[in-house]
């Protein structure tokens, strides 16, 4: 078999520049930590995921409560998934718009 085709040296890619804008982008990206603003995203990932829903199971029994603060039952059903979703929404562009 000839060797006439190519054949990857790696040591002729040892510099520590970066070759491309991805190279460049993924560099400033290793940077960044998971920090206060991450765990405020998965706060909020719990509360939508775990807490609503087991608030909606909870709602037969809390049908005083719900006439008390003038909520309708159509109404708890569209208020309480919407409210996360849009929470969780704003804090996702929060959190990854860092400047």
């Amino acid at each position: 078999m000839s060797d006439d085709g190519y054949v990857h040296d790696p040591e002729a890619f040892d510099d520590d520049r970066p070759r491309s804008e991805y190279d460049e982008a993924r560099a400033r990206a290793a940077d960044q930590e998971f920090d206060w603003r991450g765990w405020v995203l998965v706060g909020i990932i719990v509360v939508a995921f775990l807490v609503v829903p087991g608030t909606i199971l909870a709602l037969p029994h809390a049908g005083g409560l719900l006439a008390a603060v003038g909520l309708t039952w159509r109404d708890t059903f569209l208020v309480l998934p919407l409210a996360p979703a849009v929470a969780l929404g704003v804090a996702a562009i929060w959190a990854t718009a860092r400047a």
